[in-house]
C-alpha cells in the first residue's frame, strides 16, 4: 500500500470554493484572473462580478441548498456562476452544453434543479437549450449573455451541513454503468484539496498562465484548472473548445505556461504538425504539458515530447475522487506511460480477490482513500455504500499495479469506452438505440484508433423492417451528446448470444464489420469527462 506524505497538502485551504479569490482580490486587484475571447477580468473585477452575481442569484429565488444547473461552455461567466453559487451555499450542477435535450432533462429531473442558467452568448448549444426552456436574458451587467430559466417552485433545498467545508459545492453527473444519470456530490473540502494539491505539484505562482480548454462542466476543468489557478493568484485563459490551430495561437499570444489536456488533444496536435510539416512547435513560455482522462499511448507520448520539447506528464483521476488520484511529478519525469505517484495526501492500495494487498508489481483491484473522496452519489445510498466501504476506501473498479510507488493502469471498468477523454458507457447508448421501434437489440463496443477510441454500435433490426444507417444517425443525434454517438453503425441480422441470451460482444469483431453496413459518425472535440 502506498501512502503519500500528508505534509504536502495545504492545511490552510479556504472553507468555500468561492473563497479562493479573496486574498488575491486584496493583494493584487489589478492582476489578470480570467480571460476569454471577449476580454479579461482582473482579480478586483472578478471579485465585484462574484458579489454582483451573488445578489442577482438570491433575488432570483435561489436559496442555500438549492441545486442550480449551469449549461454552457468555458467562459468567464461560467466561472463566475460557479463561484457565486458556492458563495450562497447552493449546489452547482455544471453541464456540458453539447448534451442532448433528453440528457439535459434527465439531469434536471434527478437533481431537482431550482433554476437552470445558460451561457447563451458563448455557446450556440447553450442558446438552443435556453430557447427550449423559454429562458430570459436577465443577468447582471457583468454577465451579459447569461440566460435564466423558469423557477421550479416545488423543489426543496437540501439541509446544510454545520461544517462549511463539508457542504456540497458541485453535483457532477456521470452516466454510470447502468446508463442512468448518477450525481457525484463533491464538497468544498474535496475540490479545494485537489485545487491546492495540483497547484503545489506544478509550483504555480501568480506569474503562471493556464490554458483553460478542459471544460468546467467536468471535474478536471473545475478543480484543477479553475480553482487550481485562482487559489494560486494565476491567470486562466478560457477556450470553449479545442482545435490545434486555435490552441497554437492562444499559446503564442497569451504566453501560456501550463497546458493540461487529454491524450486525444495531443494526438490532434501531432496530426496538425504533420499537416503543417512542422517537426517542432516552439512556445518559450510553456513549461508544463500534461494529460489525463484516458490511456496514453507510448507513441503519442514520445512524439508529443519531441514536438513540444517538453516531458508529457500523465495523471489518473475519477470524478468521484475530485478527480486526482495519481500524478507524475515534474521533478521526477517518467519515460514510460505510468500515471505516476499517489496525489499528495491520498492513499492507494492494490488488492487481490481476497481483499489483501498484492505484492509490488502484481495486478489487482485499485482502491483510493483520502480527502478527495466524494460525499456520495446523490439520492443513491445503495450505490454509495457499494462504492465506499466502512473504512473510507473507494473502489475505482480499475485494475492496476504499483511499481516503486508508481501506478500503472492495466484495465478498467468493464465495457467503458474513453472517447477523446470523455467516458462513454455502452449501456446508456444501447438504452437509447433499443428504444427505436425498428430495433430489436443493440451492442455498443469500443475500438482503438490513433491513440483514441471510437464508438461502434451493432444493431439488429426488426425482421422484415427496413432500417437505414441515416435513420439511426439522425435518431442518435437527437438523443445523445456528440461524443456518445456511434462513429459507425453496423446492421447485423442476428446477435451472437450465449445459451442464456446474453450478447457475446467479444464476437462482434472487425470481421463482422466487413459484411455489414457501416458509416462514419460526427467528429468529437478532444475534451474530457472523468469517469
Amino acid at each position: 500500500m502506498t501512502t503519500a506524505n500528508r505534509s504536502e497538502t495545504n492545511a490552510a485551504s479556504p472553507e468555500r470554493i468561492s473563497d479562493v479569490i479573496t486574498p488575491w482580490v486584496e493583494r493584487q486587484p489589478d492582476h489578470p484572473a480570467m480571460a476569454d475571447g471577449d476580454g479579461v477580468w482582473t482579480y478586483g473585477q472578478l471579485g465585484r462580478a462574484v458579489a454582483d452575481t451573488r445578489v442577482w442569484l438570491l433575488d432570483s429565488g435561489i436559496r442555500p441548498g438549492d441545486r442550480v444547473m449551469i449549461v454552457g461552455e468555458n467562459c468567464r461567466a461560467f466561472g463566475v456562476l460557479l463561484l457565486s453559487l458556492a458563495s450562497i451555499d447552493a449546489w452547482s450542477v455544471p453541464v456540458n452544453a453539447h448534451l442532448s435535450a433528453r440528457e439535459m432533462n434527465d439531469i434536471r429531473k434527478h437533481s431537482g434543479a431550482r433554476r437552470v442558467l445558460y451561457t447563451a452568448s458563448i455557446s450556440p448549444h447553450a442558446a438552443e437549450h435556453a430557447n427550449r426552456d423559454l429562458a430570459t436574458m436577465a443577468a447582471p451587467a457583468g454577465l451579459a449573455g447569461v440566460a435564466i430559466g423558469p423557477l421550479a417552485e416545488d423543489v426543496e433545498p437540501e439541509p446544510l451541513d454545520p461544517n462549511i467545508a463539508e457542504r456540497t459545492a458541485a453535483l457532477i453527473y456521470t452516466s454510470g454503468t447502468t446508463g442512468l444519470p448518477k450525481g457525484v456530490m463533491l464538497s468544498n473540502k474535496n475540490l479545494l484539496f485537489t485545487a491546492a494539491g495540483s497547484a503545489r505539484i506544478r509550483t504555480l505562482t501568480p506569474q503562471d498562465r493556464l490554458y483553460g480548454v478542459l471544460p468546467m462542466s467536468h471535474v478536471i476543468g473545475l478543480s484543477t484548472i479553475l480553482l487550481g489557478t485562482l487559489i494560486s493568484g494565476a491567470t486562466v485563459y478560457f477556450a470553449p473548445r479545442f482545435d490545434p490551430m486555435g490552441a497554437r495561437v492562444a499559446l503564442e499570444k497569451n504566453q501560456i505556461t501550463i497546458m493540461l489536456g487529454v491524450p486525444a488533444m495531443f494526438a490532434q496536435f501531432l496530426r496538425y504538425a504533420k499537416m503543417k510539416k512542422a517537426d517542432s512547435l516552439h512556445f518559450p513560455a510553456l513549461r508544463i504539458i500534461s494529460c489525463s482522462g484516458a490511456p496514453l499511448d507510448a507513441s503519442v507520448k514520445s512524439a508529443s515530447e519531441k514536438l513540444f520539447g517538453l516531458t508529457l506528464h500523465h495523471a489518473y483521476g475519477i470524478t468521484e475522487c475530485s478527480p486526482n488520484v495519481t500524478q507524475t511529478r515534474v521533478e521526477r519525469p517518467r519515460t514510460d506511460t505510468s500515471v505516476g505517484e499517489a496525489f499528495p495526501g491520498v492513499e492507494l492500495k492494490v488488492t487481490g480477490k481476497d481483499g489483501q494487498p498484492v505484492a509490488d508489481g502484481e495486478v489487482g483491484d485499485l482502491f483510493v482513500r483520502g480527502p478527495n473522496i466524494m460525499k456520495g452519489y446523490y439520492r443513491a445510498p445503495v450505490e454509495t455504500a457499494a462504492a465506499i466501504d466502512g473504512d473510507g476506501w473507494f473502489n475505482t473498479r480499475d485494475l492496476g499495479r504499483l511499481e516503486n510507488g508508481n501506478l500503472f493502469l492495466v484495465g478498467r471498468s468493464k465495457d467503458l469506452i474513453i472517447r477523446s477523454g470523455f467516458n462513454v458507457y455502452p449501456a446508456e447508448v444501447e438504452g437509447v438505440l433499443n428504444k427505436h421501434p425498428s430495433v430489436v437489440q443493440s451492442a455498443v463496443v469500443g475500438r482503438s484508433v490513433d491513440g483514441d477510441e471510437e464508438v461502434i454500435a451493432f444493431v439488429q433490426p426488426v425482421a422484415g423492417v427496413e432500417l437505414t444507417i441515416l435513420e439511426l444517425n439522425e435518431y442518435a443525434a437527437a438523443r445523445l451528446a456528440p461524443y456518445k454517438r456511434p462513429s459507425q453503425f453496423v446492421l447485423i441480422s442476428e446477435m451472437p448470444t450465449t445459451a442464456t441470451g446474453k450478447i457475446m460482444k467479444a464476437k462482434l469483431t472487425v470481421s463482422t464489420l466487413g459484411t455489414s453496413q457501416q458509416t462514419e459518425g460526427p467528429p468529437v472535440t478532444a475534451t474530457p469527462q472523468s469517469s
